[in-house]
């Protein structure tokens, strides 16, 4: 019998893709889920038992939250990637390291062929297929999903059929929960004025008022929370946890796919944009004007092709090299203020902070210059356009 390694969530999809493949097409199905911190150790044993309640032959559970951070967030904070200016690429940065880790494992286990539930309409199928091509071109690849270009309401109606029972209420919400955030796709995403209802989202608001919170810094790296050192991976499900509580960080991203269309997705991800903004803010009192120019350029770029796949190009290491080397002085503590549904930056100490007094105070004071260097260097500075403008006889009515 062939068998086929199924990169599997438990949600409805990858069901109904081990059902049919399964059933229809007699292969010996092997789920695998790839853990980017979206799972605790009871919903894994439980996604487990339902796996094999659907009839899989062997399923794995594989956590990889500290790799999934070294080899992808932490560059994504050095680069402040926020895709449109609004998205943490919650789903997309993880997605590609889940086809890395699931394509492994169908090498590992001798498969012959390689499936996702991704439809034929959104950006996971190409995430996954570059991957997989990219790794092992010799395992074939099966998308039941796309190649029948199913609806929801069909691939619930093939499970009922076959014995299982999967709430349509449930399946009009598609939820993805990874360590750097949680994208939710409904009804209301498929439109271009309506917004998701406040249940849709996992986190609710259950405080109110004003909570302090202090993040600590080192060369870019979140190494500490409220003063409690510990792992950067923990330190973002500690921050995920304090800003939860004010239902913080829900918002939703619109943007080009992949295959050319407009698409919209909400998404909740507190601990991202807090970690983000505050290590942006850090990063102006220590960094140099032409350091943050050509960080926002390059840290644009990087995001914008793992958002679409191409993470194993090599110019994705080549400017990780260049992130890397911009945090030695991205040192030093931010404060920063939760309130309910939003937050504000407070301010910074550092050490490298560049916004010091010794040299002068902006629109106060100067000690590093005379009242005559300042005449003399506004003078040359205006040389260009004072010429271009005399040559032109621009009157400039």
């Amino acid at each position: 019998m062939k068998k086929v390694v199924l990169a599997y969530s438990g949600g409805l999809d990858t069901s109904y893709c081990l059902k049919y493949l399964k059933n229809e097409k007699g292969y010996e199905v092997h789920t695998v889920l790839i853990n980017t911190g979206g799972f605790d150790e009871e919903e894994l044993t439980a996604i487990e038992e339902r796996a094999y309640e659907l009839g899989s032959a062997k399923h794995a559970n594989l956590t990889i939250v500290d790799k999934y951070y070294d080899k992808a967030i932490k560059y994504l904070i050095y680069g402040n990637v926020l895709k449109n200016n609004t998205y943490p690429l919650s789903v997309s940065a993880e997605r590609v390291f889940q086809a890395i880790e699931a394509i492994k494992y169908a090498k590992s286990v001798g498969a012959e062929a390689i499936a996702h539930g991704s439809t034929g309409a959104g950006n996971d199928q190409i995430r996954f297929d570059l991957i997989f091509q990219t790794i092992a071109p010799e395992i074939e690849i099966i998308t039941p999903i796309r190649d029948l270009k199913l609806s929801r309401q069909e691939e619930v109606d093939y499970l009922s059929k076959n014995g299982v029972h999967y709430s349509w209420e449930k399946a009009q919400y598609s939820i993805n929960k990874g360590l750097w955030g949680t994208s939710v796709g409904g009804k209301e995403t498929l439109t271009s004025h309506q917004a998701l209802p406040s249940e849709a989202y996992p986190s609710q608001l259950t405080k109110e008022g004003e909570e302090k919170v202090t993040l600590e810094f080192k060369q870019g790296e979140l190494v500490a929370v409220n003063g409690k050192k510990d792992k950067p991976s923990n330190n973002i499900v500690t921050l995920e946890k304090l800003a939860n509580a004010y239902a913080i960080g829900r918002d939703t991203h619109v943007g080009d796919t992949i295959i050319g269309i407009k698409g919209r997705v909400g998404f909740e991800a507190a601990a991202p944009l807090i970690i983000i903004k505050a290590h942006h803010l850090l990063e102006k009192h220590t960094l140099g004007k032409w350091q943050q120019y050509w960080k926002e350029q390059l840290g644009n770029w990087y995001g914008m092709l793992f958002h679409e796949g191409q993470f194993l190009d090599p110019v994705m290491r080549n400017i990780e090299a260049f992130l890397e080397d911009t945090q030695k002085t991205v040192n030093g503590t931010v404060t920063v203020s939760l309130k309910a549904y939003h937050f504000s930056l407070d301010g910074i100490k550092s050490d490298n902070d560049l916004m010091t007094n010794s040299f002068g105070q902006y629109g106060e004071m100067n000690n590093a210059w005379t009242s005559d260097d300042a005449k003399g260097f506004i003078k040359i500075l205006g040389n260009a356009q004072n010429i271009f403008s005399a040559v032109n006889n621009e009157t400039y009515e």
